[in-house]
């Protein structure tokens, strides 16, 4: 019985839309402009522990459209999941938090700010691929305190 409670455990608990946010601010006189938008993307990652063993783990990504300096649209959602990890080494735990568990998370997010935008009467914004591995390992070589990760342990980023 002892061993049954040192096997590793790795499961999704459950994945949400934490949050959505669609901005057009100066609609509908901009609606009007001829000129080509410019598009800035923007991602974070973020996770918590929410119990023992459990952790919610979110990506984040935030549009700006713009059309000569003026907003044409903006799109901020968080796509967030709650994933059950026990009984794994800590130098096995970050990785999974930071890598695997955003990498789960994403391509729902892709799916929520291209809908939004299709929505929205605009066409839709492809997030592209995200390669969660390399975005961990630069923030473990960040020059911020404790390598990029928070005292808790969880990889957080702006």
């Amino acid at each position: 019985m002892a061993e049954d409670n040192q096997t590793p455990v790795f499961q999704i608990q459950r994945l949400y839309l934490k949050d959505l946010s669609l901005e057009q601010p100066n609609s509908p006189q901009i609606l009007l402009e001829q000129a080509q938008p410019a598009v800035d993307i923007n991602l974070a990652v973020g996770a918590e522990p929410i119990a023992d063993g459990v952790f919610e783990v979110t990506v984040t990504a935030t549009v700006t459209t713009k059309v000569n300096d003026k907003v044409l649209f903006l799109v901020e959602a968080k796509q967030a999941g709650i994933f059950e990890i026990r009984n794994l080494p800590q130098d096995q735990l970050q990785p999974i938090i930071g890598i695997a568990c955003p990498g789960i998370v994403y391509p729902y997010l892709r799916a929520i700010v291209s809908d939004v935008c299709t929505r929205a009467g605009f066409p839709p914004i492809v997030l592209s691929e995200v390669n969660f591995q390399a975005m961990y390992e630069s923030q473990q070589r960040s020059g911020s305190p404790n390598g990029g990760v928070s005292p808790s342990g969880i990889i957080t980023s702006a």
